[in-house]
């Protein structure tokens, strides 16, 4: 049982989640000179604490999910993480741009929903997203004339292995754009980040801030223009004025409720929890749609056994790409799917097999004796909604008393051919690149869905009068316009697509505050420009150290201790 609430604080804006939503958003408006709290469930890193030990590290979002459906998919370290950076501490860095063809493959081909916008308006915050970041790639990019400010990272053999295949079969393939730098990088209000030394870690959190994530880009920014960043504060409830609008949002902290109100509140929890919370605290779902169209990537991967020492535990993991499948030629499916070579830890690559190829016990234990020679290819495949897949919640409790999420997930007919098609091209790569005893693993990837954009205003919806995280409450907010307009969602996208959503995400946060809200608007200057020129950066030549500068972690008089940026 908790402590009773304290007295409030006070704040212009709530965040809850520090990740890829909430990270710009929180230094979007908190450079327009709102005061900005974010809170983050999990804890504050320091990036010398992250380890290639995949049993230690605790930087994933592991409380039980109730999955179930003819395809349920796995959560935990798949595609869920906590902590001062949200998922993109565990995040792959692998940097596709959406298709511009996918946000219109309704037009297109009459499946699916098109977003009410197109890649027009939506390619300046990309931009800008890769420039915060830092992106590395080819000069010479195949599909769509991308630019990018840093060389690409070394290939590891899984990729050399997949070029191979590939260009024998007649497929396109080039270095990935990936969130990971090739040189040392200084910026003025970000941390000094060191160049990738190909620990292939990735996935366990990065030592060295070569991979750009939230940690080491926005929450910086939001902490140098007076956000206060809450760790271990877990979002419990809210309360609402008279008129019904949210006044408070309550958090739990080490035992103890806290209260913050607010004039605004930006739900930026995930794929999961954000409609998850919505359901549990009744809001915004008037029409019944909050937690359906619950999507994910196909994200079916091949593999094999080679001779050679493929040693895919070393190099950035998705170090080489093909878009050619995005529209295949001979598709019999909407949509499309990104190819890209793998590097998979062995725990986690055991868990893969067992769940997405059967394989227990002594065949499973034979085939990981061969670690050092296996290598796979995966895709990220398009999804198509589906109101069926859907969040609901379960008579079971959490820890906090909160109803746990159940999601019910199946492919569809849409789905199935498209991995058809994605087993037979990767197999025939696979078998040109020399390997043996090749075999397919099931498998899903990235959580999104939930709360579907409204493009247009219908009656009885409200229009949430920013993007927030590309997306708003939108068409799963069929109430007052009072009880919707002043809360946003992240990570509730139109559709999966092909392309790894976060920057797109992170990139519709930042159009967040363009303009500033106007509710929000008391003494903001609503022309300020969130980058405007803090973000100038010298490549560090090989043996400078530069200046490193953190995250810093701030103490409080005690009872909240690991609060990070100004205190309040």
């Amino acid at each position: 049982m908790s402590a009773p609430a304290r007295t409030a604080r006070e704040t212009d804006v709530v965040i809850i989640g520090s990740g890829a939503g909430g990270a710009p958003i929180a230094a979007s408006l908190a450079k327009a000179g709102l005061s900005v709290t974010v809170l983050e469930a999990g804890r504050a890193f320091d990036p010398v604490e992250h380890t290639p030990d995949e049993t230690t590290a605790d930087l994933y979002w592991m409380e039980e999910r109730l999955s179930g459906g003819r395809d349920p998919t796995a959560f935990g370290a798949n595609n869920s993480g906590q902590g001062v950076g949200g998922s993109l501490l565990h995040w792959g860095a692998f940097c596709p741009r959406p298709d511009p063809r996918d946000l219109k493959l309704a037009s297109e081909t009459g499946r699916g929903r098109d977003w009410p916008f197109g890649w027009d308006e939506l390619k300046s915050y990309v931009e800008t997203v890769e420039t915060v970041i830092g992106v590395s790639g080819p000069a010479d990019y195949p599909w769509g004339g991308r630019q990018f400010a840093y060389p690409p990272v070394p290939r590891n053999a899984p990729a050399d292995a997949m070029a191979r295949g590939a260009t024998a079969v007649g497929l396109t393939v080039t270095d990935a754009p990936a969130a990971v730098l090739s040189r040392d990088r200084e910026a003025r209000t970000t941390p000094y980040r060191m160049a990738c030394v190909n620990c292939g870690a990735c996935h366990q959190g990065c030592r060295t801030g070569a991979k750009g994530g939230a940690d080491n880009s926005f929450l910086p920014m939001a902490a140098a223009d007076g956000a206060t960043i809450i760790a271990n504060a877990r979002a419990i409830d809210v309360e609402r004025d008279a008129g019904g609008r949210i006044k408070c949002v309550i958090y739990r902290r080490e035992g103890r409720d806290h209260r913050l109100n607010c004039q605004a509140l930006f739900l930026c929890a995930g794929g999961v929890e954000t409609p998850r919370l919505l359901l549990n605290w009744g809001l915004g779902n008037a029409g019944g749609e909050v937690g359906r169209n619950f999507m994910t990537h196909v994200a079916t991967q091949v593999w094999g056994r080679f001779d050679a020492d493929m040693s895919m535990n070393r190099g950035y993991p998705s170090s080489l790409i093909s878009e050619e499948m995005v529209r295949p030629s001979d598709a019999n499916f909407a949509g499309g799917y990104l190819i890209q070579s793998l590097g998979v830890m062995p725990v986690t690559l055991a868990g893969g097999f067992a769940r997405g190829a059967g394989l227990w016990g002594a065949p499973l234990v034979d085939t990981l004796r061969n670690y050092r020679r296996l290598a796979g290819i995966g895709i990220n495949g398009e999804c198509l909604p589906d109101d069926d897949n859907r969040l609901t919640l379960s008579d079971e409790v959490d820890a906090v008393g909160l109803r746990k999420a159940r999601i019910d997930f199946s492919y569809g007919e849409n789905e199935r051919r498209l991995d058809a098609h994605a087993r037979r091209i990767m197999s025939e790569i696979w078998t040109a690149a020399g390997a043996e005893d090749i075999f397919a693993v099931a498998r899903s990837a990235h959580t999104i869905g939930g709360c579907r954009i409204a493009g247009v205003a219908q009656p009885g919806v409200a229009i949430v009068p920013v993007l927030v995280a590309a997306q708003t409450l939108g068409q799963g907010c069929r109430g007052r316009r009072g009880d919707c307009a002043r809360r946003g969602v992240q990570q509730q996208l139109q559709r999966q697509g092909a392309a790894d959503k976060v920057v797109t995400i992170q990139a519709g946060a930042v159009q967040a505050r363009r303009p500033v809200p106007p509710f929000l608007i008391r003494q903001v200057d609503a022309g300020v420009d969130l980058f405007d020129g803090r973000h100038d950066e010298r490549l560090v030549p090989p043996g400078d150290d530069g200046h490193r500068a953190t995250l810093a972690c701030a103490d409080n008089d005690g009872s909240d201790n690991a609060l990070i940026g100004p205190l309040a």
